[in-house]
């Protein structure tokens, strides 16, 4: 340019737009070549039009000590800061997300910042399950329903985990019989799955006062072959499905409409349930498939028992684990763990292998023990 070319002829020999050779004409003007800053800048203005004011920082931060230590309710979040501001009749007040952003940049959180891991597969307790090469159906009850006029409300719930296949049972109580009478509906309709899960409601699993009880509904599935799996008591995450399904079922069905009587609630709940099915069809093609229920098949209660049972369980601080109202020794160095109790009834013997949510994979064999059912007919 110095020596007379055009910037226009310029910008063309070097590739570049015509605004960055007059940019660098304006670096350049009036200096030795030599003594020109030839580093790249920043586009970005050096002071943020939107960015809080330092010394509104600083009040906030001064609000933020000024009350965890005086105020008499004991809080000094971003709500009680920028209502406190307001009462104080203070400039610009910025908003509740600004004073938490603000906070967080001068490292004023008390707390953690919560770590969340990749959750493990569905029925990751479960080797076929969690490859997806075999189904398995959850089993609930919702209770403390009241319908308008004093008639009490349970309702049996069921949701398969890969295929979402639901089902609900409204009525004015949920035995176990009434348990294995839907069950069979169930699974005469859509085929049995591969394992059924329950929790140790004892309409599920039996009565829990006598040992090595195999209550009713449990028999129902060994009898067609299909694997029971009680889950841990108190413990979240392996009742999620249905649950979720509880959740969703209360919303649209018990809160949602005004229900008379008991036959207006099972009208209204069947016609969510086919809803839900059609809406998860494509999900039930994709899933595992399931076993049609035999046509000579009938359920005889005083049949022994045969096949698997597995008891999701965690151990003590002796490593040990209570079930089938006994206890069992798995490893003393495995304390307040979670195992997978694996019942052979035919074999007769009982399997305890290691779960880790985190190594879903890593699920190595504990100990193995002997069990024998005792040959006792079924008492109702």
């Amino acid at each position: 340019m110095r020596s007379g070319s055009s910037q226009r002829s310029v910008a063309r020999a070097f590739g570049v737009s015509l605004r960055t050779v007059q940019r660098w004409l304006e670096r350049a003007d009036g200096q030795l070549l030599d003594l020109v800053d030839w580093s790249d800048r920043p586009d970005s203005p050096h002071v943020v039009a939107n960015h809080t004011a330092t010394d509104i920082e600083e009040q906030i931060m001064a609000l933020r000590l000024e009350l965890k230590t005086q105020s008499d309710l004991g809080e000094y979040g971003a709500e009680t800061i920028r209502r406190k501001m307001i009462e104080c009749g203070l400039g610009d007040v910025p908003s509740e997300r600004t004073v938490n952003r603000i906070l967080e940049r001068n490292g004023a959180f008390d707390g953690r910042r919560r770590v969340r891991h990749t959750p493990p597969p569905k029925g990751w307790y479960l080797p076929e399950v969690a490859k997806g090469t075999a189904e398995i159906d959850q089993f609930d009850v919702i209770c403390g329903l009241v319908i308008e006029g004093g008639t009490d409300v349970e309702v049996l719930t069921a949701i398969s985990v890969h295929g979402g296949l639901p089902g609900s049972w409204p009525s004015t109580a949920i035995s176990a019989k009434y348990v294995t009478q839907a069950a069979i509906e169930h699974w005469s309709a859509f085929g049995c799955p591969a394992y059924a899960q329950f929790d140790n409601d004892t309409r599920f699993q039996g009565a829990h006062h006598h040992p090595d009880a195999i209550g009713r509904v449990s028999r129902l599935c060994l009898s067609l072959g299909i694997v029971p799996v009680f889950t841990p008591p108190r413990e979240t995450g392996f009742q999620a499905a249905i649950e979720s399904l509880n959740n969703r079922w209360q919303q649209k069905v018990w809160h949602r409409d005004h229900h008379e009587s008991l036959e207006s609630l099972c009208e209204r709940s069947g016609r969510y349930t086919a809803a839900a099915r059609s809406k998860s069809r494509l999900r039930q093609e994709t899933a595992p498939l399931r076993r049609p229920i035999p046509e000579c098949w009938e359920f005889n209660i005083q049949v022994r028992p045969q096949g698997k049972i597995i008891f999701l369980r965690r151990t003590d601080n002796r490593g040990q684990v209570h079930m089938l109202g006994r206890v069992f020794n798995v490893q003393e160095h495995w304390v307040h763990r979670l195992v997978r109790a694996e019942v052979d009834l035919d074999q007769g013997n009982i399997r305890f292998y290691s779960l880790r949510r985190r190594e879903p994979e890593q699920q190595r064999l504990l100990c193995e023990t002997h069990y024998q059912l005792p040959d006792k007919r079924f008492i109702e």
